[in-house]
């Protein structure tokens, strides 16, 4: 034991022979950790451009056109190969011609950019509620428990089920029959052999 000990005690003072580029790498992150700390670290500011870019109805992006398989081919909507199109290539000539013209008049719904893609319209998605002039909103009651509150009431329905005021039954999970239970005065109801409510004392 005392071998091994000695063994390992003598491993750990010599010196380990790193890489010359291992060496580098960790006098790097040590001058980075010394930048961290100093907190001089600067921020980089970006650039916040004013300008709106245009969409491409107006300033024609330059197409990125790839290799297409066939049966597709390129068809383009202004001169100069610009706002490009994929097309099938088996149309016949008045198809085509057809097909162009239709993207020609709507080229405005396609997105080449996303400066092309129009948002909705707040008028879809946003709705007002119509007020008299004299009407004044009432604070209405919140609807739902707030999580302290839930757990609050998980609290006292335990406290209830243990005393034995209320009581789990086995029935449906969505639905949760009204159960019969002893009042303070322990009375509560009973059915008797010609199956009638009767109140009884318990």
């Amino acid at each position: 034991m005392k071998v091994a000990i000695s063994k390992h005690l003598e491993k750990e003072n010599e010196e380990l022979a790193f890489s010359i580029d291992l060496q580098e790498t960790v006098a790097a992150l040590n001058d980075f950790l010394k930048l961290q700390r100093s907190g001089n670290v600067p921020y980089i500011t970006l650039l916040v451009s004013n300008e709106r870019p245009l969409p491409s109805i107006l300033q024609a992006p330059i197409p990125d056109l790839k290799p297409l398989p066939s049966h597709l081919k390129y068809v383009f909507l202004r001169d100069e190969g610009m706002l490009p199109m994929i097309i099938s290539s088996k149309l016949s000539a008045p198809q085509e011609e057809k097909l162009v013209q239709v993207l020609k008049e709507h080229k405005t719904a396609i997105g080449w950019t996303i400066v092309d893609i129009k948002g909705i319209s707040p008028s879809t998605c946003m709705h007002r509620i119509l007020l008299e002039e004299e009407a004044r909103p009432s604070h209405q009651p919140q609807r739902r428990l707030n999580s302290p509150m839930m757990d609050v009431v998980k609290k006292e329905i335990l406290k209830l089920l243990e005393v034995g005021v209320i009581y789990p039954i086995s029935d449906s999970n969505c639905v949760s029959a009204v159960q019969v239970v002893p009042k303070k005065t322990r009375i509560t109801v009973v059915k008797n052999q010609n199956d009638e409510l009767v109140p009884t004392r318990i």
